[in-house]
């Protein structure tokens, strides 16, 4: 920070101010700046004026969600997406009750986390058995066979976030 500060001729706490728009600078500042970054004036103002999509989901509202594992008692709440080119990810939180059967035939492109919130389940990834308690967290490649295949203790819910980085799934 010292050493951009002095690059463009401001003080420290000033180019604090102005990272975190705590105040307004001059065209002369503006110039001073970007030179001082090596980089076009313009490159400041880059995306300032364009909308960007956001998803807000308050607790409880998220929508119900059917995939694969639905027919198997599998609930699915959708935590909020964004649409087009934006689509990387998709977030779930998952509930299985003691309707929930054992399902481990899921198989997707990306990479896939899951973070444990209640109960506890013996998750499975190809060969590999993990069993999954509150705060335990499971990361691995979408394209292994997996899924739960034992629920120890009901019910179990966790966050489930998809990976797919720039082939978002097209449904």
């Amino acid at each position: 920070m010292a050493e951009a500060a002095e690059r463009i001729g401001v003080s420290k706490a000033m180019l604090s101010k102005i990272e975190n728009a705590q105040t307004s600078c001059s065209l002369t500042t503006l110039s001073r700046l970007a030179r001082g970054l090596d980089v076009p004036v313009t490159a400041l103002f880059r995306g300032v004026d364009s909308e960007r999509e956001s998803a807000f989901v308050p607790s409880g509202h998220g929508a119900q969600a059917v995939r694969r594992g639905s027919q198997q008692h599998y609930q699915f709440e959708l935590l909020g997406a964004l649409g087009g080119q934006h689509r990387r990810m998709d977030a779930l939180l998952v509930t299985l009750t003691e309707d929930s059967e054992p399902f481990q035939l899921f198989q997707h492109p990306g990479t896939e986390f899951l973070y444990m919130l209640e109960g506890t389940m013996i998750y499975a990834h190809g060969e590999a058995r993990y069993t999954l308690r509150p705060g335990d967290a499971l990361q691995f490649d979408g394209e292994g066979p997996h899924g739960p295949v034992e629920m120890v203790r009901l019910p179990c819910r966790y966050l489930c976030v998809s990976a797919y980085g720039d082939h978002a799934p097209s449904a």
